[in-house]
């Protein structure tokens, strides 16, 4: 099991240990609900962010090109939808809204009478995100209202949505909470215990799995794909994330799909330090809602044509490349951009999933 000293948020640290000794130990998904969400002291909202001055780099701050060919996507949604009017983008975790304006810069057709919303829990974020006549802002997917017609996009939000942890002893699944170790000692560590028996909804059994092993449990992942499907009647739910299953992530230790960011460099234990680094883990797919389409960022961003917007970059850098002006940079720059949303190393190897909705909840 992993221990960390308190700290060094004093202020949430204390009063997460406060819950502990009057409660017990913490339900693991509200470990991490707290680490990163907490108004007062958690990560994102104290400063945690996206982008090359962040804590994580995503798709959306290599450059503008990833929302140049989500804009295309857009354009082809709303077209295979009839072109309604007021199509709606919602985009969930949008930050600081780097790719919302990569996707306006675009200018997709689709938005030319319709709207993009930001939902994004966190108010540093909120207040850097751009503003205009098509755009919204707000705090969760339940203020959007319903929409008729439109998409819900999401990259590299379910793995950045709380979640459980459960551990075999051979027998049974039992819960993975946090608790304080010593107890009311000189320097108390919080560390992860095993709490009740439960039943997971996985099929992968403990006998099969063995003793000692961990799984995510992505009850709050699947509860928010729900909720996207629910929220438009036509359309789309698109998301990009880490994936792999559930049997997979079993037969890995637990350190390499549960992962702590802090300044780009990879951060402590879960439980070290809550609120000062980013917690994320791997999306076990079998966990989600079923009846979605996946590929890969890769194969996605080739199917719309990433290589013609390179392509076009490339001949713009030759005529201008002598100016040095910005238009040649940028179009210079998408040469290594795509580089990067394509490594199968990398963001390349991401899993697109889409989710085809064709009435308020079903697909």
């Amino acid at each position: 099991m992993m221990s960390s000293p308190v700290g060094p948020d004093k202020f949430l640290a204390e009063r997460l240990a406060d819950r502990i000794r009057v409660d017990g130990p913490l339900a693991f998904d509200d470990w991490v609900e707290a680490c990163l969400y907490d108004p007062d002291g958690g990560f994102y909202a104290t400063g945690g962010a996206a982008g090359r001055r962040g804590d994580f780099l995503t798709s959306p701050e290599v450059g503008p090109l990833f929302g140049a060919l989500l804009a295309r996507w857009l354009d082809d949604r709303w077209t295979a939808l009839g072109r309604p009017v007021g199509f709606t983008v919602v985009e969930a975790a949008a930050g600081v809204g780097t790719l919302a304006r990569a996707v306006l810069a675009s200018d997709p057709a689709c938005l030319v009478e319709g709207r993009y919303v930001m939902v994004e829990r966190s108010s540093p974020l909120r207040a850097a995100q751009p503003t205009g006549d098509r755009l919204a802002s707000v705090v969760s997917l339940e203020e959007v209202g319903p929409v008729d017609a439109g998409v819900v996009v999401a990259n590299e939000l379910l793995d950045n949505l709380a979640f459980g942890l459960a551990a075999s002893d051979g027998a049974d699944w039992r819960e993975v909470r946090v608790g304080l170790s010593p107890q009311n000692g000189p320097i108390e560590t919080f560390v992860e215990v095993l709490g009740q028996p439960i039943e997971p909804s996985w099929p992968l059994s403990p006998a099969a799995a063995g003793a000692g092993v961990w799984v995510p449990v992505q009850a709050e992942a699947a509860r928010w794909v729900e909720s996207a499907r629910e929220l438009i009647r036509r359309g789309s739910v698109l998301v990009f994330d880490y994936t792999s299953t559930t049997a997979e992530l079993a037969a890995r230790p637990v350190g390499e799909w549960v992962r702590t960011y802090r300044g780009h460099d990879r951060g402590g234990p879960p439980v070290d330090a809550p609120g000062s680094q980013d917690v994320t883990v791997e999306v076990a797919v079998d966990q989600l809602p079923p009846g979605a389409v996946s590929s890969t960022q890769a194969d996605f961003l080739r199917h719309h044509d990433i290589g013609d917007l390179v392509e076009a970059g490339s001949r713009l850098w030759e005529k201008r490349a002598h100016l040095g002006d910005l238009d040649a940079l940028r179009a210079r720059s998408r040469i290594s951009e795509a580089e990067a949303l394509l490594d199968p190393s990398g963001l390349g190897g991401f899993t697109v999933l889409e989710w085809h909705v064709s009435c308020s909840g079903g697909s």
